[in-house]
């Protein structure tokens, strides 16, 4: 049995688990992250995989090797994070650190969204010569396309479907881009504008729409339209074979897919009610990133043994 570690860092938190090869979690760790300094965030990263060793009946020599699934632009061939929007990291030597701090040399980095759609991947059991997509709405939107079982990763930046202008269109420019109306943030602002509430949240607005709530539905039904504008966009482009998706947001509130199906039906054409059976949600929830990461590790360390 091989197994490998795959680390998830986000704004948020740090999530590191063992895995099979399989995909099974064997044991898993999570400590919150420190964004704000680059050096802390580093530090955190190592303590969440040592304290997930201490834990376990493993040694970090057992592991086929690392993963690692980092936001925003990352370089895999120099082993760099790039640019993070919600961490100090600028051109951080992610795999030469990792690589130091636990003498290791199979050390992979990816987005963090490609590695969660990695997994899911997997874990649908889609064919090679599918078009899948995994979707992401969490701090932020994004999605990823695999296609003949490789990323579409385009010039380096596709699949940042939060980009797209949906609303308040001027003639000059644009104001909000679909980030900035459907993604977690943009809910919470939304509702603290239309409850005049600074402490309102948007766990607490979305529980409030599941109470049924007048109010909370005028806030939602705005988040809804933009977000079907988005998915709406993928099936045109792309008529995914299996379109996943996952992301704090979704994972935590699965009733916003049934709003998205429902409301995606008025830009449906004949032709395209099939993509209604092909959306999914999350098979690995929270935990995508983090498996998806070991199980490119692991994969890793098969190719390079050829």
């Amino acid at each position: 049995m091989k197994y490998g570690l795959g680390v998830d860092i986000g704004g948020t938190k740090v999530a590191a688990v063992i895995i099979n090869q399989a995909g099974k979690i064997i044991r898993r760790s999570e400590l919150p992250s420190k964004p704000d300094d680059k050096e802390g965030m580093f530090e955190q990263v190592t303590k969440t995989i040592d304290r997930l060793f201490s834990e376990a009946e493993f040694d970090i020599s057992m592991v086929s090797g690392l993963g690692v699934g980092i936001p925003g632009r990352v370089d895999q061939g120099k082993g760099v994070a790039v640019f993070q929007n919600n961490l100090q990291w600028r051109n951080f030597p992610i795999v030469a650190r990792l690589q130091n701090y636990y003498d290791i040399d199979n050390v992979v980095i990816d987005n963090d969204v490609y590695m969660a759609a990695f997994a899911e991947w997997k874990s649908i059991g889609a064919m090679d010569s599918d078009t899948f997509v995994y979707v992401t709405v969490s701090t932020g939107i994004s999605c990823s396309i695999i296609q003949n079982g490789s990323f579409l990763r385009g010039a380096g930046f596709a699949g940042e479907i939060g980009l797209l202008p949906v609303a308040g269109q001027t003639k000059d420019k644009f104001v909000h881009r679909l980030e900035d109306t459907s993604s977690g943030p943009a809910i919470q602002r939304a509702a603290r504008d239309r409850f005049k509430c600074p402490e309102m949240t948007t766990e607490a607005i979305l529980k409030r729409y599941e109470s049924e709530s007048s109010e909370a539905t005028s806030v939602l039904d705005g988040v809804i339209d933009e977000l079907v504008r988005g998915v709406y966009c993928i099936i045109c482009l792309l008529d995914p074979h299996q379109m996943v998706f996952g992301g704090g947001v979704i994972n935590h509130h699965p009733f916003l897919l049934e709003l998205v199906e429902k409301e995606i039906n008025h830009y449906l054409i004949d032709e395209q009610k099939s993509a209604l059976s092909r959306m999914h949600l999350s098979f690995l929830k929270g935990d995508s990133g983090a498996v998806g990461a070991g199980l490119k590790a692991i994969m890793n360390r098969e190719e390079r043994s050829y």
